[in-house]
């Protein structure tokens, strides 16, 4: 066990600072988008109170003037753009709505829509710039330079997009490995975790596969490089997100997928009710004045809150209790899946190594504090996760650690240290009981122990002092106390099991599945297999949620129907990538935040027939008799604020579904 850091809680590496990827976030106010929305938002609230003061109209129309300048001329022209391609956007109709009702005196409804319109463009800008940005960090996990040796053994730094298949690399203790290759020389614990998911960090030694971007540990590594550095995994990982972003099907709300049909009908309908009066012989300010109002009453303005108050209401709500839903659409879609695909470690776990078992041997004559106490102290200087979890363990217990003094860590195999006289030897018993014969005579009781851990999913530490055996640690990682309780809320919500996604290794995964009652478990996975399932499920007719936290788990979260991370310990990429975020960590948030989103869809239903019946009826009136222009506008307000207050009624905590208590 050597002392290699742990890189994601740990933030130094013997002594030296962590290599963190710069941050390269897109300024909110870089994008053209959200600029225009800000000057047209400011222009609204300048003017609103004007307007309603009743101040003359040279004073607030200048402002609402700008303000459809500003908010409206993007999609306005974006739907010009569509028109010449035969496409009638819903957005340009929006436009056209706000300068109809601007025209007919209703200045302030259609500055208003101008506003709600520009501000929903601006943050999908944000949205789709940020994605960007963490998929531009993700290189910086690969080193830039390499140390390579040449033939004559002579070292030269190179940039690493110059190293070819074949060269040999050096990489010093606390490195990040410059290029996927095989280990040819050295021993050391490589955390890959960016890479598989695994809690802890990897033995590594000659023959041993690495890959790029990973961190090694105390031991310097000969690595032969197998693989071109644009091909490495890192970089595959970049090119699945990117196009699992750009291949992801269109996302849209509800009342988007008859936009087409209605916007095409809307203008037939106005130009109809406008062209036939004056075929008829109306005069032109009657058929004008009635084509007016048959536009503002038949405009979508109640369609399109019929579906935003709830949707927004449900990303307040679950925002209160610690959920991130990127956007409306993201709420949406998270009460359509119906397949759930969850990470093993920092998802279903908590993603910490911690002492599990304390089995001292009778031989020793140490009780469990007594050997915790041994090994914490030997493991005091040490920072491999392992060793800090033991420590840990000791100081949790309130045991007193002794002074150890001549430490040492050998890379793969443990540590040594003298601890009160005497030689304390902790580590992998593999490697520690090849060192001596002692170990063998100690009779089955050693071996029995070991091999009981290492069934059960655990990490088997071996204690030795003066040479001889006096007990063994299990260490694992351990399940988070809400696990089953999801497990269970997901496979009523969605009437399938979930399935388990882990790069970690087979055993570890059947052990944890089974203790929450997942039957379908994929372990050994690089991020591409992980990408894999998921569009076999998603090409069955399956609309998955992945739910996972580190790089590896990123392409899997960008191509699936939805993705959740975990925020806790959740990678930047991860964080981006994912259409929501589980701030506060709490694995039971995730069932609610799906009841939420289907409570929120049956909202959008209930407000789209009120609306729809509003719009019916105002239409008929107008059609059929005469309706008055303020009795019109009167009537889309009031739709528009019914279904407003509806959608509204989620904003409640009573909303919030309650996670069923764990009784295991």
């Amino acid at each position: 066990m050597s002392s290699v850091v742990d890189q994601r809680p740990e933030p130094t590496v013997a002594g030296a600072p962590r290599a963190v990827a710069p941050r390269r976030r897109t300024r909110l106010l870089a994008l053209p988008e959200a600029r225009w929305a800000l000057a047209s938002l400011v222009l609204f609230l300048l003017a609103l109170p004007v307007y309603l003061l009743g101040a003359p109209a040279w004073t607030w129309g200048p402002l609402f003037a700008a303000c459809y300048v500003t908010g409206g001329w993007e999609p306005g022209w974006e739907g010009l753009k569509a028109l010449r391609e035969k496409t009638l956007d819903v957005d340009l109709l929006m436009v056209v709505a706000a300068l109809g009702a601007a025209a007919i005196g209703q200045v302030l409804d259609g500055a208003l829509l101008i506003v709600i319109f520009a501000t929903s463009g601006a943050l999908e800008a944000v949205a789709t710039a940020r994605t960007a940005d963490s998929v531009r960090g993700l290189l910086d996990l690969a080193p830039d330079v390499a140390t390579r040796l040449r033939a004559d053994g002579v070292e030269e730094t190179v940039d690493t997009e110059k190293l070819a298949v074949g060269d040999v690399i050096l990489v010093r203790p606390g490195e990040r490995v410059g290029a996927d290759g095989q280990v040819v020389d050295g021993a050391s614990d490589v955390d890959q975790a960016t890479i598989t998911g695994e809690p802890l960090p990897v033995a590594k030694q000659a023959g041993d596969e690495v890959f790029a971007g990973t961190v090694n540990g105390t031991g310097a590594l000969r690595v032969r490089v197998e693989r071109d550095p644009a091909d490495s995994v890192i970089a595959r990982i970049v090119k699945m997100v990117e196009e699992a972003s750009e291949t992801k099907a269109p996302t849209q709300l509800f009342i988007e997928k008859v936009e087409q049909r209605y916007s095409i009908g809307m203008v037939i309908a106005t130009l109809a009710v406008f062209g036939i009066p004056l075929v008829l012989g109306d005069d032109l300010r009657s058929a004008l004045l009635r084509a007016m109002t048959f536009m503002i009453v038949a405009s979508p303005c109640a369609v399109v809150l019929s579906t935003m108050p709830p949707l927004l209401s449900a990303i307040a709500n679950a925002g209160r209790h610690g959920v991130l839903a990127k956007s409306a659409v993201v709420m949406e879609r998270l009460g359509q899946v119906d397949a759930v695909a969850l990470d093993k470690t920092g998802t279903l776990t908590e993603g910490t190594p911690r002492v599990t078992d304390v089995l001292p041997l009778p031989s020793s004559g140490l009780d469990e504090d007594r050997l915790l106490a041994l090994a914490g102290a030997a493991e005091h200087p040490s920072e491999h996760p392992l060793a800090r979890a033991v420590v840990r363990a000791a100081r949790d217990r309130g045991l007193v650690l002794a002074e150890a003094t001549g430490f040492a860590s050998s890379p793969g195999a443990g540590v040594t240290a003298t601890v009160d006289g005497r030689t304390v030897r902790v580590g992998s018993p593999a490697r520690l009981a090849a060192d001596g014969p002692r170990l063998a005579a100690d009779g089955p009781g050693l071996a029995e122990a070991v091999r009981s851990l290492e069934d059960g999913g655990r990490t088997a530490v071996l204690v030795l002092r003066d040479g001889a055996p006096v007990g063994v640690l299990g260490i694992a990682d351990r399940l988070r106390p809400d696990a089953r309780a999801t497990v269970a809320a997901l496979t009523e919500l969605t009437g399938r099991t979930p399935v388990l996604l882990t790069g970690d290794n087979e055993r570890a995964a059947r052990r944890l599945a089974a203790e929450v009652g997942i039957s379908d478990v994929r372990a050994g996975l690089l991020p591409q297999d992980k990408v894999a399932a998921v569009r076999a499920w998603e090409a069955e007719g399956l609309r998955v949620l992945v739910v996972g936290d580190g790089v590896n788990d990123a392409p899997a979260l960008a191509a699936a129907h939805t993705g959740i991370a975990m925020g806790g310990a959740g990678s930047d990429l991860a964080l981006e990538t994912a259409d929501a975020v589980v701030v506060r960590d709490e694995l039971a948030a995730v069932p609610a935040v799906v009841a939420l989103s289907r409570t929120a869809r049956r909202l959008v239903v209930q407000n789209l027939v009120i609306a729809g019946t509003f719009i019916a009826a105002l239409v008929a009136w107008d059609l059929i008799g005469t309706l008055p222009l303020p009795l019109g506008v009167a009537g889309h307000e009031g739709s528009t604020v019914i279904v407003g207050l509806n959608g509204l009624r989620l904003l409640r905590e009573a909303s919030w579904p309650r996670p069923t208590a764990d009784t295991a």
